[in-house]
């Protein structure tokens, strides 16, 4: 069972998206259930697989029993286990709270395209092929169009322009997989990293990467290519946003990393696009910080957060030594875990309260005060104080670029964590002592919403308090050899 784990988390949310539009017709309340049910059976999988590279190496699966190079094969090793992992639990949180009008119209399709963004998210994790990610790439990038367009007019015009977006990204990381591809006749991860040193100062290899660099910092939304990023979350459906801001954006971080470290390496023009990408992070999170204060949408705030928080991660993997590559890692996981509360805790806002804006933020303690300590201990992570996730991942960043002398980037990291706290203090400044009209309607939300916040809030507090255990047993196993 250990060596088909790779292929059951891949296998078990692509068979639930064909059964789900059928339950659908008949209930959708059956259809979520199934998705709950796939979510878990995947995070088990992903678990076991990780436990497993954690004990053995690294659990291989060839597809039809066809061997690498010439099968796709399939990977699990730290990195891309604990990548599938956090994408599976998060899905299960997410399912769990679901949609706040569970009998939609559609609500079987719902579901289904939701198991199609499980498994392109996990199969880009798992695969150790550079065309078969394109392949989960695309099945991802697919459902998430459909599934942020899915609200309204404004939410299908933010979808169709993400689309556009989506559709140059992926064109030029295939783009960059075809030079690679001529030069090296083959598409598996380890047999190109063995035969790209032959190639090493080609042109060639120089424009794929490139190119494989471009698209996937568009998919990450990395600034200045987010434009397509905060009207997609401002509008979107508040379970689709929230899955979508904690992983999306990080499995292409996460391929990023793959192909440059383990693929790529020293036979490309490494240094120098780490170089690019150090100093457009900096840049992102300064700017994205900035963008973020003027917001008076809670959701455009969190949107533009993320182009900053995005840039956190992008510098540990600039400044490259031990301790920066760790905080990237953890940042990785744990901005995750944040982006997903905060996004719940904004769809219980607007489902109660019927807006989003900072004004609806009025009073909210009064009214629901497990809802509003859960926005606050997630806000004070994300500013970055102890004893929470987001302090001990900024650490690590910050302990990484002072040992490499990069002052400028330590300047970026601090001065958009001074930014940071400016506007989460503004919004829980007017949760916990604004005032909010006499018209208040219910209290706090019922337990199907409020379940996965708090499951939520406790991760965030887990991963702050136990960073040590997490990065000792998992994240330093997950660096990639060359930083180690």
């Amino acid at each position: 069972m250990r060596d088909h784990l790779p292929l059951l988390a891949i296998a078990v949310p692509l068979t639930a998206a064909m059964i789900a539009p059928l339950l659908g017709r008949s209930s959708v309340a059956l259809a979520r259930g199934l998705a709950i049910l796939a979510s878990l059976l995947t995070l088990a999988a992903a678990l076991g697989a990780l436990a497993a590279s954690l004990a053995a190496g690294p659990v291989r699966y060839a597809l039809a029993g066809w061997p690498p190079p010439f099968g796709i094969e399939l990977v699990v090793d730290p990195l891309s286990g604990s990548v599938a992992s956090l994408v599976a639990a998060i899905a299960t949180l997410v399912a769990v709270w679901g949609v706040p009008s569970p009998d939609r119209p559609g609500g079987g399709v719902f579901w289904a395209l939701f198991l199609l963004l499980v498994a392109g998210l996990v199969g880009i994790a798992v695969t150790g092929d550079l065309f078969n990610l394109f392949v989960f790439l695309e099945i991802s990038a697919l459902a998430g169009y459909a599934l942020l367009g899915a609200h309204d007019a404004r939410s299908r015009v933010a979808g169709f322009r993400y689309l556009l977006v989506g559709t140059v990204a992926g064109s030029f990381y295939l783009l960059g997989v075809g030079y690679l591809y001529a030069l090296t006749g083959t598409l598996n991860m380890a047999d190109m990293a063995a035969r790209l040193p032959a190639h090493a100062g080609s042109p060639l290899v120089t424009l794929g990467v490139a190119l494989i660099v471009a698209g996937l910092a568009a998919k990450s939304a990395l600034f200045p290519l987010h434009g397509w990023l905060p009207d997609a979350y401002a509008y979107a459906p508040p379970a689709v946003v929230a899955f979508v801001a904690a992983v999306a954006s990080k499995v292409s971080v996460y391929a990023l990393i793959r192909i440059l470290f383990d693929v790529v390496g020293s036979a490309g023009p490494l240094s120098t696009l780490l170089g690019i990408l150090g100093w457009t992070a900096a840049a992102a999170s300064v700017a994205g910080a900035g963008m973020a204060i003027a917001q008076q949408d809670f959701r455009r705030l969190l949107a533009y957060s993320s182009v900053s928080q995005m840039g956190y991660i992008f510098l540990g993997l600039a400044i490259g030594n031990e301790a920066a590559f760790t905080g990237a890692l953890l940042h990785l996981v744990s901005h995750a875990v944040m982006k997903a509360n905060l996004f719940l805790v904004a769809g219980g806002v607007l489902w109660r309260r019927g807006g989003c804006r900072l004004d609806d933020f009025g009073g909210l303690s009064r009214q629901m005060p497990v809802t509003t300590t859960a926005l606050a201990v997630t806000a004070l992570s994300m500013a970055g104080l102890p004893p929470t996730a987001g302090f001990f991942s900024k650490y690590y960043l910050v302990l990484g670029a002072i040992q490499e002398g990069a002052w400028w980037w330590l300047g970026a990291i601090v001065l958009s964590t001074l930014l940071g706290i400016a506007y989460l203090l503004g919004v829980l400044e007017r949760a916990w002592f604004g005032e909010r009209a006499s018209d208040e309607v219910g209290g706090e939300l019922p337990p199907r919403l409020l379940v996965p916040i708090v499951t939520l809030t406790a991760a965030v507090l887990a991963i702050g308090l136990f960073n040590q255990d997490l990065v000792e047993v998992v994240l330093r196993h997950a660096l990639p050899a060359s930083v180690r």
